[in-house]
């Protein structure tokens, strides 16, 4: 017998995703949508082009963003870079530096630009899509690795600074999820990452929806600066 999916009812608020046009972002943003949230994404190819590593840009688009909603209800940090599976010494120093850029960095960006807004609300949410890589650090994705290790940091800092504020800052760590990106690996490298996993499978964009739309809403009150796995039980801390 299947269970019941949890219904969400976000009509009134504002939801900026980061990479919504594609993967993960997509199906964020399509669930937000169908929860009746506004959703605006941003994206070198969304509704609202954006490249999250230009703070001048992010810092725009918030203020359209503001002017036009006057609010900003929900912060997704779904943009993403993998960059190419090689060892540390291997690397383009420049593409190891735009790897950081666009998943720690990015992050930093659109939270500086959105928490003021969210401060003189006295509300809102904020969840960063980091990756199991930032626990377990992935051979040769070095610079994938550590930057979302960065994330998993920044959500526990920001998320203790705010802790007061009425926004409650949260991230969520992934195993390998089903989407585009996978079809530029051969079919070998996408078998052992399911090989690790004691469910053997991959995750689904729609499951890492789910979860955030419930750290989105209401039902999420008591939860702040923590790390949500989500790895068919392959977590390590």
């Amino acid at each position: 017998m299947a269970y019941g999916k949890a219904k969400y009812g976000f009509a009134g608020q504002v939801a900026v995703v980061t990479g919504g046009a594609s993967g993960i972002g997509a199906e964020v943003a399509r669930q937000l949508r169908a929860a009746d949230a506004t959703v605006v994404a941003w994206d070198l190819q969304g509704d609202d082009a954006v490249d999250v590593t230009d703070r001048s840009a992010v810092e725009r688009a918030a203020d359209r963003a503001a002017q036009r909603f006057g609010r900003i209800d929900f912060l997704v940090n779904s943009a993403g870079f993998a960059g190419p599976t090689v060892p540390l010494d291997e690397y383009d120093p420049a593409q190891w530096q735009r790897i950081v850029e666009v998943n720690l960095v990015g992050v930093y960006n659109t939270c500086r630009a959105v928490v003021p807004l969210m401060r003189r609300a006295g509300q809102g949410r904020i969840v960063n899509i980091a990756s199991l890589a930032g626990k377990e650090g992935t051979p040769n994705a070095s610079a994938y690795s550590a930057a979302k290790a960065g994330v998993l940091a920044l959500t526990k800092s920001l998320g203790k600074e705010l802790a007061t504020t009425g926004i409650l800052v949260n991230a969520i760590a992934p195993a390998a999820v089903r989407t585009a990106i996978l079809d530029q690996m051969s079919p070998q490298h996408v078998q052992t990452m399911i090989a690790k996993s004691p469910m053997q499978r991959l995750g689904e964009p729609e499951e890492v929806a789910e979860m955030v739309a419930w750290l989105c809403s209401g039902s999420c009150t008591f939860n702040t600066g923590a790390v949500f796995d989500l790895s068919g039980g392959r977590a390590t801390y």
